[in-house]
């Protein structure tokens, strides 16, 4: 059986949790199983599950105390000799991948799943380690073109350097079911409203305060829309405060932090990610699976594309343009929310064939070497 070192970094409830999870679900277990090594700031640990199925959890204090953080970090790659090292910290890796070499680590697997915004001041870490993101790997991964090309560069991925997984869903958890949609909708008193949702962590990336924008700008165009908002992250306050001003508190719902979310997305209408960047957003696949109308900003990967559902439009444009073009796009949208999960399967979203591939994968690299 091979063991992997799981380089997961600050893992919270969201898109690479779930990445990676569901790619350890679904692989042989028999053969390959996952030792997760995690920062000591993280607060979505699925602890439980990886022991159950099999991994461990190693905590480590977090990168912003560097020394302590290496020191840690080398000893369980040097203590349990791992053959393989994956690393899905972005730029970051480049600390992991120099641990793993130092350590005799033979496969050190380096993953781009998310981009940079050079406006945004957590991104000036990504954009300084750059350069050098490539070093002390021998194989480079990313969950999209997008993001192989931004962190690994054109020539490394034109000269075919860099394998690309896509992120992926359990489709059977994440197919439409009007009972659930019309219970959820009663509990929360949306009957009769045209729900606007939006998952994810209220940060910077994200654009959130330009998401109320919009909504306010559809909210003056349907009188019985509504927002319901799930995540957390240090702009609630400051998004709830904009909520407040623009007088639209009796047309928005935060709820917060959520495990439930598969609930949710069956009660939603439409769904809102106007994000700054993106790797490839699990949430906007997810929400394609259960047949929402998707609209994501264009500095979003078109390669998010997993149906006829997903809709870009440019940052550049107003809160009022995305209004119209969100309510005329709903308004002409005849799909069939029962059957929108095959289209997702059909394009390669599914987490078994992907699953499989990645097991190959290692198998191979681990040959190889």
């Amino acid at each position: 059986m091979i063991r992997i070192a799981i380089i997961a970094g600050v893992l919270h409830a969201g898109g690479k949790r779930n990445l990676i999870m569901e790619y350890y679900r679904h692989i042989d277990r028999n053969k390959v199983q996952f030792d997760f090594i995690c920062d000591s700031d993280s607060n979505g640990i699925p602890e439980a599950e990886i022991i159950a199925l099999g991994g461990r959890v190693f905590i480590v204090p977090p990168y912003k105390n560097l020394l302590p953080h290496l020191n840690a970090t080398y000893k369980i790659l040097r203590d349990n000799k791992y053959g393989i090292v994956h690393a899905f910290d972005n730029t970051l890796n480049v600390f992991p991948m120099f641990l793993a070499k130092l350590a005799g680590v033979k496969v050190r697997i380096s993953e781009s799943i998310s981009k940079g915004n050079k406006n945004e001041k957590k991104s000036l870490v990504k954009y300084v380690l750059r350069p050098f993101s490539h070093l002390f790997a021998n194989y480079y991964m990313a969950n999209s073109i997008d993001c192989g090309v931004w962190q690994f560069g054109r020539k490394s991925y034109d000269d075919g350097k860099v394998d690309i997984f896509k992120s992926i869903i359990d489709v059977k958890k994440n197919k439409f079911d009007k009972s659930i949609r019309d219970k959820v909708r009663k509990d929360f008193g949306l009957n009769g409203k045209i729900v606007y949702g939006f998952i994810g962590r209220y940060v910077a990336q994200k654009n959130p305060l330009f998401l109320i924008d919009i909504f306010n700008a559809i909210s003056k165009k349907q009188d019985n829309a509504f927002l319901v908002l799930i995540g957390f992250g240090d702009m609630e306050r400051e998004m709830m405060d904009k909520v407040s001003l623009l007088g639209i508190s009796d047309r928005v719902i935060n709820l917060g932090r959520r495990e439930d979310i598969a609930l949710f997305y069956n009660a939603f209408d439409a769904f809102l990610l106007p994000s700054l960047y993106e790797g490839m957003p699990v949430v906007g696949i997810e929400a394609q699976c259960f047949g929402l109308p998707v609209f994501f900003s264009e500095n979003i990967t078109k390669e998010t594309t997993a149906s006829d559902l997903a809709h870009y439009i440019g940052l550049d444009k107003s809160a009022d343009d995305w209004a119209d073009y969100v309510i005329s796009a709903i308004k002409a949208n005849q799909s069939n929310r029962e059957e929108a999960f095959k289209k997702v399967i059909a394009n390669g979203f599914d987490c078994k064939n992907e699953s499989m591939r990645l097991q190959r994968y290692y198998e191979e690299k681990l040959l190889d070497k």
